[in-house]
């Protein structure tokens, strides 16, 4: 099996498979991990009070700069309740959001992708995913040690070999206005919606994929390297996909929702 093909199946990004998770000192880490913890469950904090969380409720002799600091590494920040891990390239069109007030009524009419943070014990990784709204599937993922928009670019072509969706919403960040990821959108006769600037709920199925993932998996595993982050998220995924029954879709699975949408879809075709 070629290596291409290995990452595929793996999720991950074939340059990543060549190098280690991105580094920062032990003991940074560590207090990465409290904070991406502590954020995750409180996203409305910012450095101020995490830094008084850190001394008060775990003890850390810590400053706010330091904070500071390792959620810039982090790409956190506060009241814009996700990880804003890159802005708008320069010069990069900016779209408009185009599902306000709208009703999602089936698979494949609005996907969405962001990135998220995710610690390891000697470093840390970043997580992509593709994500059906109406069903709440995940279409593919992808795993990249770096923020490079190339990893993104292999997600999307795996995701459309396989349909697409009518619109596709991400946030304003470099991977996503860059023109290789909205052309190839466009050119696949999809259009294109982006988050207001600052407004979280725009992407709101997203940013509750990562809750529920670094609560049911990341955090309880608490991984070591790269290559079991890998097999785990390999594990969960089909899980979050094909078992786990979601209230929001009275109790059924993602994959069984998104299945016989599509089947009902072609057959009203």
């Amino acid at each position: 099996m070629s290596i291409r093909r290995q990452c595929e199946l793996l999720g991950l990004s074939r340059s990543s498979l060549y190098y280690e998770p991105a580094a920062e000192a032990a003991e940074n880490l560590r207090l990465m991990r409290l904070i991406d913890e502590e954020y995750t469950a409180h996203p409305f904090l910012g450095s101020r009070r995490l830094t008084r969380w850190l001394i008060e409720e775990q003890g850390e002799a810590v400053n706010r700069k330091r904070v500071q600091r390792l959620m810039r590494l982090m790409g956190l920040e506060a009241i814009y309740p996700k990880p804003k891990l890159s802005a708008a390239g320069p010069g990069h069109r900016i779209y408009p959001y185009l599902l306000r007030d709208v009703s999602i009524e089936r698979p494949d009419q609005v996907w969405s992708t962001d990135i998220t943070y995710v610690p390891l014990a000697s470093g840390f990784m970043y997580l992509a995913a593709i994500l059906d709204w109406f069903s709440r599937y995940v279409i593919t993922w992808r795993l990249s040690n770096t923020l490079d928009g190339s990893f993104c670019l292999e997600m999307l072509d795996e995701a459309l070999s396989g349909g697409k969706p009518e619109v596709f919403n991400t946030d304003q960040g470099v991977q996503f206005t860059a023109a290789a990821w909205t052309g190839r959108l466009e050119s696949a006769g999809v259009s294109v919606s982006m988050d207001g600037r600052g407004r979280c709920l725009d992407n709101v199925f997203v940013e509750r994929l990562w809750r529920t993932v670094k609560y049911e998996d990341i955090y309880l595993w608490r991984y070591e390297a790269v290559p079991q982050l890998q097999r785990g998220l390999g594990r969960y995924f089909p899980y979050y996909n094909e078992a786990r029954l979601h209230q929001s879709l009275e109790y059924r699975t993602p994959a069984s929702v998104y299945r016989q949408g599509r089947a009902g879809g072609r057959s009203a075709g």
